[in-house]
């Protein structure tokens, strides 16, 4: 690591011998998909704790106290910490995130990643930490969010080494590929057609909206955007129906969901209408449908297709 000019930062000055600071590189923050994923990851946090009327505005100065971490788990995991409620002092906030921390590792362990946040780099707001930890969160409750994929930022790490101060650009790649984040790593035709071919995408598209709508026009419905108008499940279990050629009982489904659960029930029904049929289980998981993840409901829909394809 050389030494090189570096904008100095009150904070610079005050560092110890060989101690570091991070900060997130101006123009990374400009970036429109890391601005996206901060702003997926708020509106999460706020949607998780509506009941307990916590609005976070901005992730480094609300969650560093380890309080809305606190709250956050226990909302997601339905679990009790053993913390004080408020704490002022550095010391009582640090000792309550190491209890936050230490129940996320139990949670994440069998993920065996090694985590990329401390209770130093989030009490020290460090964002890069803060937001790694959200994203792991987020990944292992399946949250009913899109995160953003391939967000990475540069960081410039400062760190005083004999009384001087030295800087060095490191990447940190926040988020990836929704399915190397949920832990699946076995490719198929559809990521080599997201990857390099979006033309012959369109034009799956348009033959998966040719089957799907010969089908489900004998209920007088039509679906145009496969993106969204699956995301309920709501189609996928009448289509299943219409392809197997019974009725499926309404009290099995929810015809107007209204919540993400609801949703995923509804997809999750249809994927048991599937294996019942003699479909392999679904690559997807109900969730990623729900979310509105179309690699998904692509990989859904194909299925469908290849089977039922010659069904008049």
């Amino acid at each position: 690591m050389c030494p090189a000019p570096v904008e100095v930062h009150p904070e610079d000055s005050l560092l110890e011998e060989n101690e570091e600071r991070t900060v997130i590189d101006p123009t990374s923050r400009d970036d429109p998909r890391f601005k996206e994923l901060v702003k997926v990851l708020i509106d999460w946090i706020n949607d998780v704790l509506v009941e307990e009327r916590i609005i976070v505005k901005q992730l480094e100065e609300d969650l560093y106290d380890g309080q809305v971490l606190q709250k956050l788990l226990e909302k997601l995991a339905d679990c009790k910490l053993n913390v004080a409620e408020v704490t002022q002092s550095e010391i009582g906030q640090k000792q309550k995130l190491q209890t936050v921390l230490e129940a996320v590792q139990e949670l994440l362990r069998p993920h065996s990643r090694p985590l990329q946040w401390t209770v130093d780099s989030i009490h020290g707001k460090n964002l890069v930490a803060i937001l790694h930890l959200l994203v792991a969160l987020a990944m292992h409750f399946r949250a009913p969010i899109h995160l953003p994929e391939h967000v990475s930022v540069q960081v410039v790490v400062v760190r005083k080494r004999e009384g001087l101060l030295h800087s060095s650009h490191v990447t940190e790649e926040l988020t990836t590929t929704t399915e190397m984040m949920m832990g699946r790593f076995e490719r198929d035709a559809f990521d080599t057609l997201f990857d390099h071919a979006p033309d012959k995408l369109s034009v799956v598209k348009k033959s998966l909206i040719t089957f799907v709508n010969k089908h489900l026009n004998k209920l007088n419905l039509e679906v145009t955007e496969l993106e969204t108008q699956f995301a309920d499940g709501v189609y996928l279990v009448l289509l299943m129906g219409l392809l197997e050629d019974y009725f499926v009982p309404l009290h099995n489904f929810y015809l107007t969901p209204d919540s993400f659960d609801q949703k995923v029930h509804n997809v999750s029904f249809a994927f048991e209408l599937m294996l019942d049929g003699g479909l392999k289980k679904p690559k997807a998981r109900p969730e990623d449908v729900v979310n509105l993840d179309l690699k998904s409901t692509l990989r859904v829909l194909y299925n469908l297709f290849t089977k039922y394809k010659h069904l008049e």
